[in-house]
């Protein structure tokens, strides 16, 4: 079982298809300096935020109208994300929290792979190591040959090869919602999700739930 901190978020902006070409809905997680006072909270806003991010949640001097009403009831947010969703079921400034969830919904939660550096073959995709025998003491981990005769005479476009491992983007499907604690805003999901812990994930509604 894995518990999240899954809250809360802000809507920060609804994009239309009019003013933007598309609809969707984007959300405000983290905020910065919750528990200082606010000579303390600015100065971790300057320093964790740059001048585009404040504008766009109306925390400069002098921005727009309509962004500074938005400062009025948003806080400063250190991650954005937009979803697609449908613009007319929310409306910026609007408190997102945990309680969208409820025990027995599925998830889907998307977040980036723990990295591993450059690895080899073996490890990065299972090839099976060479015969220690016969004179091979330095080759049972090698790739072994690469090469496909005179046709093509050329390696092929996507040999599976060592490299750098982890660090992408993995979605893990259909975990069923365990716990919902609408006070602590913590979601307590069945089976594992991508990442470190303390890393960025994104829990949405399962495309493969079960029946």
């Amino acid at each position: 079982m894995t518990v999240i901190k899954a809250g809360p978020c802000w809507v920060t902006q609804v994009k239309t298809e009019e003013r933007d070409g598309y609809t969707a809905v984007q959300l405000g997680f983290e905020q910065i300096g919750e528990k200082l006072d606010d000579k303390e909270r600015a100065k971790q806003v300057d320093k964790r935020m740059t001048k585009p991010e404040r504008g766009h949640l109306g925390l400069l001097d002098g921005g727009d109208k309509p962004r500074k009403k938005l400062a009025e009831v948003v806080p400063a947010l250190l991650h954005l994300r937009e979803f697609d969703l449908d613009p007319l079921s929310v409306s910026e400034g609007q408190k997102v929290t945990v309680e969208v969830f409820k025990r027995g919904d599925h998830v889907d939660v998307v977040g980036s792979s723990k990295g591993k550096g450059f690895a080899g073959t073996i490890k990065r995709h299972h090839f099976n190591r060479q015969p220690k025998t016969h004179g091979a003491s330095d080759r049972t981990r090698a790739p072994g040959s690469i090469g496909s005769t005179t046709t093509p005479g050329r390696v092929r476009k996507g040999q599976r090869m060592a490299g750098r491992m982890g660090g992408e983007r993995v979605t893990t499907q259909n975990l069923e919602v365990v716990v919902v604690d609408a006070e602590r805003h913590l979601l307590a999901l069945k089976g594992s999700v991508p990442g470190a812990k303390g890393g960025l994930v994104t829990i949405r509604t399962s495309v493969k739930a079960k029946q």
